[in-house]
């Protein structure tokens, strides 16, 4: 059975509702105001680093 070729119409798709923390609770975005909806799009993802790695400087010890 091959796979490569399937085809989902738009009217065969399930809404996925998108919720997000704020102030401590849960709230869904679809319920947040236009201003607030699009703020969270604007939200920019992240890593941090583990303690004590610096990219491109060298550590406090090392520098001494």
């Amino acid at each position: 059975m091959a796979i490569d070729n399937i085809e989902i119409h738009d009217e065969e798709r399930t809404r996925c509702e998108v919720w997000t923390r704020v102030m401590g609770y849960h709230r869904p975005v679809s319920a947040f105001n236009a201003g607030k909806q699009s703020e969270h799009r604007d939200r920019v993802c992240f890593s941090e680093q583990p303690s004590g790695v610096h990219a491109g400087r060298p550590r406090r010890a090392e520098a001494a």
